[in-house]
């Protein structure tokens, strides 16, 4: 899971479409039936200024919806309608959000309980003590150290460190962490910690995450085409990365932002989404981070993933806006910035025809 970090550019783009050809996987089986996407009056924003934000940025898809319709798909990168692409850290929104779907099933209790009721194997660790919400929202006061270029980085060693036949690296790992403040003072980033809320949804639920994402939306909203999640081992027993590595198609990451515009049905309580999407613990001063979503100035809220990946929600406006890129590099501020432009430019598109009407 740590080798897409030293791919070259070429590797990348060839590969980020083919995740489940790198990696062990699960299929996230669809359904029988498929939501449509209808074709909307396409939005008006210049061609050049699009074609140029995905060529400088070097993204694979960029898709926009309003009400359910696209307004606008793009494809870069030999990406095309029914093919996939990795998410990353866009898979921190898919695996908190079944967080809430364990709660209305009553698998998970309360957001209160301490996470080795559910994983005992974390008894004796810094975990102890430690609430299923801090879990969530990475406060647990576990120590880790978040870091796309180096190999000595937290998010890198758990998954190469060498473990005994059997043993699952996110237990292994997560429980040798030593705690450096105490549970609930201090928001620290940590790929690991949804990693570990992965498995204690397999504990919890005992299904793999993605016959529990398969159940709660991609089967039962109509997905188009099945997706998959990057696990420990191809065959049952594997058990998903929960911070990363749900691969789906473009069209399909949209629909998925369709659902949590409609409040994800009834898979979760009626209140979750608006809990989820809002700041939950502040990150530095003036923003925050909900349960797998970065909420936004204006009421809007985003999933984000290294390497170019988004899924953009904006209630108001009734907008799903979706990129799925490979950057020339992880993250930075640059295309951070560049993404936040593109943002607004649908917005501000939206606005002037909402003017005009």
């Amino acid at each position: 899971m740590a080798a897409d970090l030293t791919w070259t550019q070429a590797q990348r783009d060839e590969r980020f479409a083919h995740m489940d050809g790198q990696f062990p996987s699960h299929v996230v089986q669809r359904g029988g039936q498929v939501r449509p996407l209808p074709l909307a009056k396409p939005l008006l924003m210049p061609t050049e200024n699009l074609s140029s934000y995905m060529s400088s940025e070097h993204l694979a898809g960029v898709l926009v919806l309003q009400n359910g319709r696209i307004r606008t798909e793009w494809y870069g990168l030999g990406l095309r309608v029914d093919g996939h692409w990795t998410s990353f850290s866009v898979t921190k929104a898919a695996t908190d959000t079944l967080v809430g779907v364990a709660l209305r099933a009553g698998s998970i209790r309360s957001l209160e309980d301490d996470v080795t009721v559910y994983l005992p194997e974390m008894r004796g660790s810094a975990y102890d003590g430690v609430t299923v919400r801090q879990l969530m929202t990475m406060t647990s006061g576990v120590q880790w150290n978040e870091n796309y270029t180096s190999s000595d980085a937290d998010n890198v060693r758990i998954y190469t460190s060498a473990w005994p036949p059997g043993a699952n690296p996110v237990i292994e790992y997560m429980r040798r962490r030593p705690r450096e403040s105490a549970p609930g003072s201090k928001w620290v980033y940590k790929t690991g910690e949804t990693d570990l809320l992965g498995v204690l949804l397999r504990r919890a639920t005992g299904k793999s995450l993605a016959q529990q994402l398969s159940q709660a939306m991609w089967s039962s909203y109509g997905m188009e085409q099945d997706a998959s999640w990057v696990s420990t081992d191809s065959g049952p027993k594997g058990e998903e990365f929960g911070g990363s590595g749900l691969s789906a198609s473009l069209r399909d990451f949209g629909r998925f932002g369709v659902w949590v515009l409609e409040g994800g049905r009834d898979a979760v309580d009626p209140g979750w989404f608006a809990a989820a999407t809002r700041t939950q613990v502040e990150t530095i001063p003036g923003h925050g981070y909900g349960y797998g979503w970065w909420p936004q100035e204006d009421g809007s809220f985003a999933a984000l993933g290294i390497f170019g990946q988004s899924i953009l929600i904006d209630p108001k406006r009734q907008l799903v806006v979706v990129t799925m890129g490979s950057w020339t590099e992880a993250t930075g501020a640059r295309h951070s910035a560049a993404r936040t432009a593109f943002w607004q430019s649908v917005k501000d598109a939206v606005d002037r025809e909402t003017a005009i009407h």
